[in-house]
């Protein structure tokens, strides 16, 4: 068969991306290319799969639904008199409200509240992701594909959130018999989940779609490092004290909002050119703002446990609990300093020092995880992940910097502020075998005495 007559025959059975927009005198001046590709390798239909094709890119974008596009009946109407930026702005601003209204409630609601929405969020984050590999890809037909990448979700979160549930509820998991089994060999359980989805993956292959399905593989993991490990780092937050969760989540709404109001106004500098609209005005101003609301809503929050208090698990009222004597960094400290050849003074939580850290990676880096989510939006010709929140777009584009940012305050946490935690040492002592629990016990008992912490016991 000639080399222009098996394309063609390619091109009807669909083994190409955008083969439907391939005219003949297209696949004519592709032929010494398909040729070359053929002859030097074994693997013709893994070697010969392409990425998107422009045109197809751009039909596969207008199957995505685009937030900043949705509007109420009702508030399409009332606003049809404003000019289309001014309208934009003043929904941006109504729906802004709204979820800072929302988010407002949650945290009133309490931790659970803040853990089960983290989990929501992650869900939605990665159903947006998944369904754009899907247009990309377009395997909608592959036995098991979409089944497979919620499974890897599914089994991801157990791992994770198997690791949350042993580290903060060790000591009264492991006091049911039929869950310690569950705690002890949880690594274990995961890593055999995850093997039944890799054989399940392998087992779905079909010819001729290898490189596709490969591509989504490696799509669908991509997510899972991006939504499902944040938000394990998210939840590891909220257990260090609510205000380790509630301020940074603060700043990087600050810092959107305030860098669109001053790019709004008063921007003329363009920024980068993967966000034509953003400005250096905005970014400067935003960066500002950012700084001056953290210190305030850091001072606001120490005065109050429960921001402040680690949540721990009550055995007694079997519930978390959020009370204790707040720490070093959540109490008044007197700082002194040279000023104009004296020292002066000034009584601040040290809290607020470390805020100024967080304010200036929202403020400088934070933004980052936007214009690499407007990259990949670029890539794919789509203006928004989704439609669910009306102005703004999908859930992703009002979380790409959350996710950079529960990372940093976790690494910040771990290197500055976490010590050893007497609950998780419980749970490694609890795992033991009761010879090694008494042997432990009476070391710590000799080394009290002899420190006179308590007194000799007969």
């Amino acid at each position: 068969m000639s080399t222009e007559a098996e394309l063609r025959r390619r091109i009807v059975e669909g083994d190409f991306v955008g083969e439907s927009k391939v005219k003949p005198q297209d696949s004519t001046k592709q032929a010494p290319q398909e040729s070359t590709t053929a002859e030097s390798s074994d693997h013709v239909d893994s070697e010969e799969e392409k990425l998107p094709e422009e045109k197809y890119v751009e039909e596969m974008a207008k199957t995505i639904p685009q937030g900043t596009d949705k509007t109420p009946v009702v508030l399409s109407e009332v606003l049809s008199g404003l000019p289309d930026k001014w309208r934009n702005w003043v929904i941006r601003g109504i729906f802004t409200m709204v979820m800072i209204g929302g988010f407002a409630i949650i945290v009133y609601c309490g931790p659970l509240a803040l853990m089960i929405t983290a989990l929501l969020v992650q869900v939605k984050c990665f159903e947006e992701i998944i369904n754009i590999g899907y247009s990309v890809y377009r395997i909608h037909g592959l036995p098991w594909f979409r089944s497979l990448s919620w499974y890897f979700l599914i089994t991801s979160n157990y791992f994770f959130y198997g690791e949350n549930l042993v580290d903060y509820f060790g000591v009264a998991v492991n006091q049911i018999d039929a869950l310690r089994f569950l705690v002890k060999y949880h690594r274990f359980l995961s890593f055999c989940l995850y093997c039944i989805g890799f054989v399940w993956f392998v087992l779905s292959l079909v010819k001729k779609y290898y490189m596709k399905q490969f591509s989504l593989f490696a799509w669908t993991h991509v997510a899972l490092l991006i939504v499902v490990t944040q938000s394990y780092l998210i939840i590891q937050n909220i257990f260090e004290g609510l205000i380790w969760f509630i301020v940074p989540v603060s700043m990087i709404v600050c810092n959107d909002v305030m860098a669109y109001m001053f790019g709004f106004f008063f921007g003329r500098t363009p920024l980068i050119k993967l966000s034509p609209k953003k400005t250096w005005e905005g970014f400067i101003g935003g960066g500002f703002a950012t700084v001056i609301f953290g210190l305030i809503f850091s001072y606001w929050l120490c005065h109050y446990q429960f921001f402040v208090c680690p949540i721990q698990y009550s055995e007694s009222t079997s519930s978390m609990m959020i009370k204790c004597e707040p720490s070093y960094i959540f109490q008044p400290q007197e700082y002194s300093f040279p000023l104009f050849g004296s020292y002066r003074s000034i009584t601040i939580y040290p809290f607020m020092l470390h805020s100024l850290s967080l304010s200036i990676f929202s403020s400088v880096i934070g933004p980052f995880g936007g214009f690499f989510a407007s990259g990949f939006k670029r890539a794919f010709k789509i203006k928004d992940f989704g439609d669910v929140i009306p102005g703004h777009g999908g859930i992703m584009d009002r979380f790409d910097c959350q996710f950079l940012m529960a990372t940093f305050v976790n690494v910040y946490i771990s290197s500055f502020i976490r010590s050893a935690s007497p609950q998780k040492l419980l749970n490694m002592v609890y795992s033991l075998k009761p010879e090694q629990q008494l042997y432990l016990f009476n070391q710590l008992k000799e080394s009290l005495i002899e420190r006179n912490i308590i007194n000799h016991l007969n």
